[in-house]
């Protein structure tokens, strides 16, 4: 991974609301059992295994394989989407938290890799028995945050990791059901 000193993470850095951040842990707080559905539509383009995404009303989000893949290269494939899903949870987790406890962010940068053993093609190669899916990931993390010490530091990353929706659906079991419509 790419060593940055904290300094060079950002050139500017625009500050969360914290009076918005204070409402929205109220309206949390005051109903912990509210569940909300997150929804995607992913359909394949047909241009090899390129696919659009649809997230809300944004434009669509491609992911794709790298040419070693039979892909066009043209946007992430789908672990890399996941790493950086994981990895932008957690850093949205570590600026809201520091930001509550009255911190300036000046910078957050996450590296976020994983090893996944990939000899299967997707059911199409190697089937001996083998993990499917990332066997680990590791995150490296750069904070350029005013006001806190070292250990204060630590501690918002264990918290934001114990808190990180993303993290927890890789890190703990969850139930998938699949079925054709």
């Amino acid at each position: 991974m790419t060593k940055t000193k904290p300094k060079e993470i950002v050139s500017a850095f625009e500050m969360i609301d914290h009076t918005a951040l204070h409402t929205l842990s109220e309206k949390g707080k005051a109903d912990p059992t509210v569940v909300r559905t997150v929804r995607c539509r992913t359909v394949a383009e047909g241009r090899r295994f390129r696919h659009l995404n649809y997230i809300r009303n944004l434009p669509p989000h491609i992911v794709d394989e790298p040419p070693q893949l039979l892909g066009d290269d043209t946007a992430p494939n789908p672990t890399e989407a996941l790493l950086a899903a994981l990895g932008t949870c957690v850093s949205v987790g570590i600026q809201a938290n520091a930001v509550a406890r009255g911190w300036k962010v000046r910078g957050i940068e996450i590296e976020t890799e994983g090893d996944i053993n990939i000899t299967s093609v997707w059911g199409t190669g190697d089937l001996s028995p083998k993990p499917a899916g990332l066997t680990a990931v590791r995150l490296k993390i750069r904070l350029d945050i005013d006001g806190a010490s070292p250990a204060e530091l630590d501690a918002l990353i264990t918290h934001a990791a114990k808190w990180s929706p993303v993290l927890n659906t890789v890190r703990n079991p969850v139930q998938i059901a699949i079925e054709r419509a």
